[in-house]
This record gives structure tokens, sequence and C-alpha cells, in this order.
């Protein structure tokens, strides 16, 4: 099982779930856990190969579908019925994946840096990666898509704590999650026909010059999906903005409760 830590205030409360990137951990949210202790239990994960969660799990032809369902396995181990889950990068993804398989098990979704689509240059940069994923360093790789992600002074503390959290990583590992990428974008257009019934807020930096502009098309043509741009903030925007992006987080699983009321 993955590992996983739990902060419990109350059993009447709400649970939340976070989601971490790949080459990051559940440390990722060291800027979320003091806030939204005060309000909602809270269940942080290392996904497959991160953190602490370092057995490897992986079988061939595996992708996002066993990736959430490894998240699944732990709800199911602590006995959570339902869930607001937070993701971040490309644990949106995986928080998409189990929206599709498992929408039951989801109250709402809120996805920070959420990556919908991926353009010429996301695909070229994925391209370059599986070319060189066998005898590149993986940490070389990694700095390169961490300073083209995020490139701006900004960005500094956000790049530095991935660049950091993925040095736990390991070569081996990294192949295989970036093997995953290979037919992402098929994927994800598929992810976008499903998850319109749960309430889904997206929290992007206005920096986010790679990922925004596709969730703002999205967001667009359809009114159910609410949208949150924060200033100064590029695409790791809980730690760039972290009182920003927890304020309009809470703020949003809090309004799902009043439209619960008035229905």
């Amino acid at each position: 099982m993955l590992y996983y830590r739990e902060y419990i205030i109350s059993d009447e409360k709400p649970w939340v779930t976070f989601i971490h990137g790949a080459g990051g951990n559940s440390n990722t949210f060291f800027k979320q856990i003091k806030e939204f202790r005060k309000h909602f239990n809270i269940l942080l994960i290392d996904l497959r190969g991160h953190g602490k969660s370092k057995r490897s799990r992986w079988q061939k032809g595996d992708s996002f579908v066993q990736i959430s369902e490894d998240v699944i396995e732990v709800l199911d181990h602590l006995k959570i019925k339902e869930t607001h889950f937070i993701g971040v990068s490309l644990g949106t993804i995986v928080v998409q994946t189990i929206a599709q398989k498992h929408p039951q098990r989801i109250s709402s979704m809120i996805l920070g840096g959420a990556v919908i689509k991926l353009d010429i240059r996301t695909n070229f940069l994925l391209t370059v990666g599986n070319l060189g994923k066998y005898f590149v360093p993986y940490m070389w790789l990694y700095r390169l898509f961490a300073f083209i992600i995020m490139p701006r002074t900004a960005h500094v503390e956000s790049r530095n704590a991935f660049v950091d959290q993925a040095k736990k990583m390991c070569q081996k590992e990294f192949i295989r999650w970036f093997s995953v990428t290979r037919t992402i974008n098929p994927f994800l257009r598929k992810l976008q026909r499903d998850f319109f019934n749960i309430p889904t807020l997206f929290v992007m930096g206005e920096e986010d010059y790679l990922f925004l502009p596709p969730v703002k098309d999205l967001v667009e043509q359809n009114e159910q999906l609410a949208l949150e741009c924060i200033e100064n903030s590029g695409h790791v925007c809980n730690i760039d903005q972290p009182d920003k992006f927890n304020a309009a987080s809470i703020k949003f699983i809090y309004q799902q409760y009043q439209l619960k009321e008035v229905l």
C-alpha cells in the first residue's frame, strides 16, 4: 500500500485528500497542512515510487488508471467513503481519473496547475524526455523541465522544492513515470468528457504559460466549472502563493456544503 499521513480533527468533519505531481511527494503541500487542519480531516499520499512509497508496484501496461487505483486502495483501507480531492500538476490527472472511474468517492475536485491538454511545446519536451530517459541522468532532465515549466524568479521556491523532492526518486522510477506520458493526450481528451457532474475548481497561476490557456478555454465552454487565477504565480501555485491558494480552495469546499443545504 502507498505511504500516507492523516490528520483527523473530528469524525464529523469532511475529508480532503492531497495528490502531488510527478517527481514530488506529499511534502509538496507543506504550506497547506496547517490551514486545512483547522477545517477538515486531511489525507496526504505519496504516489508509487515517490516519497516514502518506495516499493515499485509497476506492471507492464500500467497507466494513470492503475495509479488512481492505488489511491482508492488507501481510501478503502481507511474506510473513507467520500473525500474532496486537491491535486497539483500531474496529480490533477490522477484526480480526474478517479473522477472518471470512481465518481461516488469524490465530493469535489480542486485542480492546481491542472494538466488537461498538452500543446506542441509540452509534447516536444515529453518526446525529448522519452528519447533521453534511458541514458541521460533523470535529475538533468528533471531540472531542465522544472526550469522550462517554472522559469521566473517568483517560481524559484516551487522549482527548488520539486527538484529537491525528485532527488528521492531513482532513475528506474523516473523512466516508468515518464513512460506513462506517451499516450497522455488521448487519455486527457477522454477525461474531459466525464467529470462535469463533479464540482470542480481550477486554481492556476497567471504565469503558468504552458497549462493555463487550455484551462481557460475549457472553463469558458463549461459554466459548471470554476477558475481562480492567482497573480505572481506559476505552475505550482500552492507553493508560489499559498495563502491565496488556501483561501480559494477552502472557500470552494465550504460553498459545496452551502449548495447541499439549499438543495
